[in-house]
């Protein structure tokens, strides 16, 4: 019993830090869904392509040469967010807009076949095994909880927390306060009437693309420091814990995904921990269905979604 608390400290942070990636991920799915109505399932992807980015901009800048590891890793995310976001852009353009006014289940088909196309085109690209990333934040700091145990916070972990919650409260300023954020809660409440007010909902809706890759990216690269192992399969397995977080959250609320990677993330470390790691996959889902049976619209949502 002595050593329970501690261990129960030590795993929830390290939920809370996988967690934080789960929300960065989910906050593009439920941006999406609430301003179209669809479900962008080759969200995971561009998480995956955030990632490679990150590897490939540290290798060219050289782990071992003279920029400092606070600017490299920014410069990794710096250039993941660019490319990513183009990315997000040509997907809305080539898989979603020209369906924009189809029948769900076409735009739906043609997500999951962008999914596929890009797992695809980055195997093709980089190979299809795992691929090493040089640790370049290695240590971490000990907070003694006990005479046999103390919590061990690593670098890498604590960074995903700083980051994420950093990008959090500035994406809610931004929706809040900033032009462009009013035009999205408009578009999210009502398309046609943003369209006859004068608001350009193309635009709109892919700045939303952007934001919601751009986000993804920052997770991807995140998670390959403190992982240190990438393939082209990764983004499948995170988008849908993402999409799953979004859903058990209030698919359509910001706060909702947030919370729902949260939960999400603490569910699966403990499950791991206390359980066994073969079961962690099946309590987070046996979570989502316990919650939507006795909250269909989710934590935080609506069962008409009104806002991002």
């Amino acid at each position: 019993m002595d050593l329970f608390l501690p261990q129960f400290i030590q795993q929830l942070f390290n939920g809370l830090s996988l967690g934080a990636i789960y929300a960065l991920i989910a906050i593009g799915y439920t941006m999406v869904y609430g301003i179209i109505g669809m479900i962008n399932f080759a969200h995971g992807e561009i998480y995956m392509i955030g990632a490679y980015v990150g590897l490939i901009t540290l290798t060219a800048l050289g782990v071992g040469g003279n920029v400092p590891v606070p600017l490299l890793i920014m410069t990794m995310i710096v250039v993941a967010a660019f490319v990513t976001g183009c990315y997000g852009y040509a997907v809305e353009r080539v898989a979603y807009r020209p369906l924009r006014n189809s029948a769900r289940l076409v735009s739906l088909i043609s997500a999951i076949g962008m999914s596929i196309f890009l797992q695809n085109w980055v195997a093709l690209g980089q190979g299809a095994r795992d691929v090493a990333v040089p640790n370049i934040l290695p240590g971490a700091f000990q907070i003694p909880l006990s005479d046999e145990f103390s919590v061990t916070i690593t670098y890498a972990r604590l960074l995903i927390i700083v980051v994420v919650f950093s990008l959090m409260v500035g994406l809610t300023l931004f929706i809040k306060k900033s032009r462009m954020g009013r035009a999205s809660r408009a578009c999210s409440q009502d398309m046609k009437m943003a369209n006859l007010l004068g608001i350009d909902t193309n635009k709109v809706i892919s700045f939303t693309f952007i934001i919601g890759a751009i986000l993804a990216a920052v997770g991807g690269v995140l998670i390959a420091i403190t992982i240190g192992k990438l393939n082209p399969f990764i983004g499948f397995i995170a988008g849908i814990k993402a999409f799953t977080a979004a859903v058990l959250g209030g698919i359509g609320s910001i706060p909702g995904a947030i919370l729902g990677g949260l939960i999400l993330g603490v569910a699966e470390t403990l499950a791991a921990a206390y359980i066994s790691s073969q079961y962690k996959d099946i309590v987070a889902f046996s979570l989502l269905v316990l919650i939507l049976l006795f909250r269909p619209s989710g934590l935080l949502g609506k069962p008409e979604v009104e806002k991002v």
